[in-house]
């Protein structure tokens, strides 16, 4: 059956910070020409916003450009950053360190990622931006000449089996001159894209982060609006790469949260259990009791940073925002790039269809990102992140190294490694035994998943595809331990007795919160996400 069809100027994947940013600047860029913008968002989130995670604090200047107006439009931008606090932690005491320049956030404000991309579609589709949430791209279409046209949405209503049930709806074909990739971290069909056109060089590596996060409504006497506290040390060993972060925002709320690098090579390592032993270090607990946990969320972060982006453009379209990579690690924020690649892609593709180019790879892009602030901010950063390969006292050192004597100029690129390969086999790591949760500061995995408001049509084809699932006892259990249920920060993954007493892998697909940490960390990359029915995942509020 063919499918039916929709024509754009442009389609964008993905109703992020960078994908509503694209489309706002296309449209404005189609009103000052007096033309009708012809732009839609598909988003898999149930609504804009919902798969939207992010600490955050927001650097505005990017938003600036793109609507300079928004401090009289009621952004939901109010809590200005007053106090920044840098933190070395030991198991039983905090110390404070200079605070990094990178990590100074005079000038930017503590925000809710999610709320600001509900305000960004509002302003898009009073602009004639198209936005259709509940629709996964789920499949990329090429022509003849091997140019991307436009992208396919998934089929809605198959069953466990793949085969059409009772409310059974074909997907819709959106065909565009330019199709822009805004995924976020580790998109699926941004990794195809990558891979099918060869958008990285040889032995160029993205390396990434998983970072969970909480909101506390906290007891008044304790909260102290426009606080950035970010901490190094425990309870992470000094091998492994990470930190927390707690901000004071809102209505008596505080963002916390713990970062942690998915180099990591402990097998046992287990990145929701750290964190929620991180709540009970006698500096933390004292400020959430008495509070209240009113969400959790977690997501995977790009941490590659100038020397990890791929190359931006390709024949039918462009990577934006997190697709990318365009995260500033030692600032530790994205949300600002990702708006000014959203701009600048933007630009490009109005340039090129206004004048009826047959160029269809915009290279210009590229370009344009080199000319603009995100080449300097991102190259000069680029090293810091590598230098933690070495250990947390001499990344420190590194770092300090970096910014205060080569300021960001040293004559040389630090590289990256595959973070699947570092994981260490169960032989070589040491047990790590975790305290049960007391259920007032830190919390069990599903009572967590339930914060999420997470929901999936049960019965539906798994969207988490095995390669070959004999991996998962002969490699993952019999060799790593298992570490796929530790590393998930849902419980989807869980190893349990068949009939016989041997251990399988049974796939919990309705707990997914889409971070992607299983496509990255599996030890032989067996694991494959892929976007569910749309509509499904998280339901994130306050994130």
């Amino acid at each position: 059956m063919a499918h039916e069809s929709m024509s754009y100027d442009v389609v964008i994947v993905g109703a992020g910070p960078a994908g509503l940013a694209a489309a706002i600047h296309y449209a404005q860029l189609c009103r000052e020409a007096n033309k009708e913008p012809r732009v839609c968002i598909l988003e898999k989130g149930a609504e804009v916003g919902a798969h939207i995670i992010s600490g955050a604090v927001f650097e505005p200047h990017a938003l600036t450009e793109l609507i300079p107006d928004w401090k009289t439009r009621d952004a939901p931008i109010h809590t200005p950053v007053i106090k920044d606090e840098f933190k070395f932690l030991t198991t039983k005491k905090a110390y404070t360190l200079p605070t990094p320049p990178q990590m100074k956030n005079h000038g930017n404000y503590i925000i809710s990622l999610e709320q600001l991309c509900r305000w960004l579609a509002k302003i898009a589709e009073n602009l004639g931006v198209e936005i259709y949430p509940g629709f996964a791209a789920t499949e990329i279409l090429f022509n003849e000449k091997n140019e991307v046209t436009g992208v396919a949405t998934g089929d809605m209503g198959k069953d466990k089996n793949d085969l059409p049930k009772n409310n059974f709806q074909q997907g819709m074909h959106l065909l565009a001159k330019q199709t822009l990739f805004a995924e976020g971290c580790r998109g699926s069909l941004s990794q195809q894209l990558i891979k099918h056109f060869h958008l990285h060089k040889k032995n160029q590596i993205q390396t990434y982060a998983i970072g969970l996060k909480e909101v506390w409504e906290i007891q008044p006497e304790k909260h102290h609006p426009g606080t950035v506290t970010h901490t190094v040390g425990w309870p992470l060993p000094s091998n492994t790469y990470g930190g927390s972060f707690i901000y004071h925002w809102g209505n008596h709320f505080i963002s916390i949260g713990l970062v942690i690098g998915l180099d990591y090579s402990n097998t046992y390592l287990d990145p929701y259990q750290e964190f929620q032993r991180f709540k009970h270090h006698p500096t933390i607990t004292p400020l959430l009791e008495g509070g209240q946990c009113i969400s959790y969320g977690a997501r995977a972060l790009n941490e590659g940073g100038w020397q990890s982006l791929p190359k931006l453009s390709f024949p039918g379209g462009m990577l934006i925002g997190c697709s990318a990579g365009f995260m500033n690690v030692p600032k530790i924020k994205g949300s600002h790039t990702a708006i000014k690649s959203g701009i600048l892609a933007a630009q490009t593709a109005f340039e090129a269809i206004s004048q009826a180019s047959t160029q269809t790879d915009l290279t210009q892009y590229q370009d344009k990102v080199k000319k603009s602030w995100i080449k300097p901010e991102l190259f000069r950063a680029r090293n810091i992140r590598p230098g933690f390969h070495w250990g947390l006292w001499p990344g420190l050192i590194y770092a300090a190294l970096d910014t205060y004597v080569f300021r960001g100029y040293a004559p040389w690129t630090l590289s990256h490694h595959a973070d699947h390969l570092a994981l260490l086999r169960a032989k070589n790591c040491k047990l790590i035994a975790y305290p049960k949760p007391d259920g007032v500061i830190s919390f069990d995995k599903m009572v967590s998943v339930s914060r999420t408001n997470v929901f999936h049509e049960e019965n539906q084809p798994v969207h988490l595809k095995l390669k070959n699932p004999q991996h998962a006892i002969s490699i993952n259990w019999q060799q790593y331990a298992g570490p796929e249920q530790r590393y998930c920060p849902a419980g989807v993954y869980e190893f349990i007795d068949d009939e016989s007493g041997k251990k399988k892998l049974q796939i919990n697909a309705q707990n997914c919160i889409h971070c992607k940490t299983c496509d990255i960390k599996d030890p032989t990359q067996n694991i494959t996400w892929t976007p569910p029915e749309g509509g499904g995942g998280p339901n994130y509020s306050n994130m």
